[in-house]
């Protein structure tokens, strides 16, 4: 299994994106809150 690959449970990887307002976000800002994330499957790919 590749190693950038995560299963349930594991920690999200730390991150740097833009957002809808192209404004820098990581996932340090949210440290100590509660924080759902969504990984979208590579297009044409099941899953």
């Amino acid at each position: 299994m590749a190693d950038w690959l995560l299963s349930a449970g594991d920690p999200a990887p730390a991150f740097n994106l833009s957002d809808q307002n192209g404004n820098q976000v990581s996932l340090g800002d949210f440290a100590g809150r509660k924080l759902a994330i969504f990984f979208f499957p590579k297009a044409l790919t099941p899953g």
